[in-house]
């Protein structure tokens, strides 16, 4: 159910921390999700194998698997992102390799590039010092995905949806977001969306959050590739637009 502050979605802006200005019922369904999680998650394995340099994990002075299983747990809390509940994400059902984690940077390209390997159902943003984000995702489902490189165009907090035509030829009940649905918890492209751009044309693909954090791993979508939305939120605070992107 939709969940907004006095009916009203926040325009405010949001820095890269948002959990800084965390308002105290974040900080209650934050608290719950580590107390649920803390116990469970001690066999789970470990993604950060090292310390790193700009981009060091939340208890990364702890040993490396408790420090990933804190980090996991804290990355994956529920929270209120500008006046929507966002709810946690269940451990359980996420491979740790589609967690958030840093990791030694395996493409090469220059800082600043997202890099996407449609293979693994992973996306890689470089960082400096030979390091990476990497970040679980979903793809298109056969026939739907798109490949090459562009550029981020734009960037939205919790964007409009509108379908395109292909879509609604595909599936006529989608004719009533014709002219778009507003951006809330159950739209389909989340929290944040960043839009492909091919000189200077919008692609019509986008890297967007999705309310179905459960299909991360999975080739379902209509070409788009999926984030959770606590990690489309993490990738969009350091992202800027005019981004390069590489879809491989």
């Amino acid at each position: 159910m939709l969940r907004k502050k006095n009916g009203l979605a926040s325009n405010r802006p949001a820095g890269p921390e948002i959990a800084r200005n965390r308002d105290p019922m974040q900080t209650r369904l934050t608290r719950r999700a580590l107390l649920f999680a803390g116990g469970a998650l001690a066999v789970s394995g470990c993604e950060t194998r090292s310390r790193t340099s700009g981009f060091a994990a939340a208890g990364s002075h702890l040993g490396p698997e408790t420090a990933s299983h804190r980090s996991s747990e804290i990355h994956y809390a529920a929270r209120i992102d500008q006046g929507y509940e966002i709810p946690e994400v269940d451990l359980h059902r996420l491979a740790p390799g589609l967690r958030r984690s840093v990791v030694p940077d395996p493409t090469g390209l220059k800082p600043g590039t997202i890099v996407i390997r449609l293979d693994e159902c992973r996306l890689y943003l470089v960082g400096r010092d030979g390091q990476a984000f990497r970040y679980g995702i979903g793809i298109g489902a056969d026939g739907y995905r798109w490949k090459g490189s562009g550029m981020i165009g734009r960037k939205e907090k919790w964007p409009t949806w509108t379908p395109t035509a292909e879509m609604l030829i595909r599936h006529p009940s989608l004719a009533i977001y014709r002219n778009g649905q507003g951006g809330g918890i159950n739209n389909p492209l989340g929290a944040r969306a960043l839009y492909i751009f091919q000189r200077g044309r919008d692609t019509l693909y986008r890297v967007h959050g999705t309310p179905e954090w459960w299909s991360i791993g999975r080739a379902m979508s209509s070409g788009c590739i999926r984030m959770i939305n606590q990690d489309v939120i993490d990738l969009y605070s350091r992202v800027p637009q005019g981004a390069s992107i590489v879809v491989h």
